[in-house]
């Protein structure tokens, strides 16, 4: 168990994209709501909790979840009022926290260690929870604990729409009465590998040597028995500190050639949307970067809903090229950013009612894992010989 004394609250919004309609149309409330793709091939992307009943989950097929509970309201999904309610809660957190990390589109983590000194912490984040659902109407829990894994285990334990404290003394009787299920890592594959062994409770994981659960599941194993014994290190990272990816190509020669100019966009924009997707990860700001031949550089950004779709991304940035480039200069460099970051890939599948889509980013995304990442490309870009350098 964790023997450094730091506070950490983890915050998650209930059943966000719910929350979200809800808030836009009054009548839902009370019903049973499934927000996913739309047609049988599609997937659950968030539920009610009315629609849980029937055992509807996340990531469950469409198909499935219809049968389920045929009552349901399904719903699309609007990425863009979803991005929105997110930035508004995010917006919320950096003017009181010293130190928060998004982790993803609808969860905080931050620590706040030493605040005890000056203010009582379950006080301050509960003051906190109060200022986010008065600001933005949304049902949001949290726990408190003295580090991620645990703090996150108890928001779990507290929802839907509550607030639980677990401090040092209390980890381990928190922990061990539950089910390995609650442990984050612990997917559908491990929790069948764990189940076969007979394990079922943390306490039974937690009292297994970490040598033989390691040899078991490798290095997963022991971050995962970690875990199962209230033990993270891993800190808050704050989230201006997390990093952006970027990419941009200064030319031999300085060039004015608007189509070479928009075609080498489109394969910045491809390269490091894959990137994204690889990484599990979402965008929800593109800026485009020019230096003109006199060495004056200019930006321009937007913001924009959480994709790491490229034709939704490359559109964007071709639109943010034109409006910046408006002098009939030569142009000396040219780059792409996509930043403020976060984690949630597998949410951007469920909004798309083009299953033939997803399954094509798939397949290309597939081909570049195996062969490289300019194994292929779009059409747009395969005249193309620049050779874009990422810039970490």
């Amino acid at each position: 168990m964790d023997s450094g004394k730091r506070t950490v609250v983890h915050l998650d919004l209930d059943t966000f994209f719910v929350s979200v309609e809800r808030l836009q149309n009054s009548s839902l409330l009370g019903k049973p709501i499934i927000i996913g793709g739309t047609s049988d091939r599609g997937v659950v992307s968030s539920c009610s909790y009315e629609a849980r009943q029937y055992g509807v989950h996340s990531a469950m097929p469409m198909k499935m979840a219809r049968n389920l509970c045929s009552d349901a309201i399904v719903i699309k999904g609007d990425m863009d009022q979803y991005s929105k309610y997110s930035r508004m809660v995010t917006d919320v957190i950096k003017e009181r926290a010293p130190v928060y990390e998004k982790a993803s589109i609808d969860e905080h983590y931050l620590d706040i260690t030493g605040m005890d000194r000056f203010f009582g912490c379950m006080s301050w984040a509960h003051e906190l929870r109060q200022k986010i659902i008065s600001e933005t109407g949304l049902p949001i829990s949290y726990g408190l604990s003295v580090n991620k894994t645990v703090a996150k285990i108890a928001t779990g334990e507290a929802k839907p729409n509550g607030e639980k404290e677990v401090n040092l003394t209390n980890v381990k009787p928190f922990l061990y009465p539950l089910s390995i299920r609650k442990i984050p890592m612990i997917g559908k594959k491990t929790y069948q590998l764990l189940r076969s062994m007979g394990i079922v409770r943390i306490e039974t994981l937690s009292n297994i040597p970490k040598e033989m659960v390691q040899n078991v599941m490798g290095k997963n194993g022991l971050a995962i028995w970690k875990k199962a014994n209230g033990i993270d290190h891993t800190p808050v990272q704050n989230y201006h500190e997390q990093k952006s990816m970027s990419t941009e190509r200064t030319f031999d020669r300085d060039t004015i050639d608007i189509v070479k100019l928009n075609r080498l966009i489109a394969i910045m924009v491809e390269k490091l949307a894959f990137e994204l997707r690889k990484q599990q990860k979402l965008t929800s700001c593109l800026t485009v970067k020019i230096r003109y031949s006199n060495f004056d550089t200019h930006t321009l950004q937007k913001r924009i809903a959480y994709t790491s779709y490229d034709h939704h991304l490359i559109e964007i940035a071709r639109e943010l090229f034109k409006k910046l480039y408006n002098r009939r200069m030569l142009i000396r460099l040219i780059g792409v950013k996509f930043s403020e970051l976060v984690y949630g890939g597998q949410q951007l599948n469920i909004f798309n009612d083009k299953p033939q889509l997803i399954d094509l980013y798939q397949t290309m995304d597939g081909i570049r894992e195996k062969h490289g990442s300019k194994s292929i490309r779009r059409a747009i870009g395969l005249n193309e010989r620049f050779k874009v350098e990422k810039s970490e």
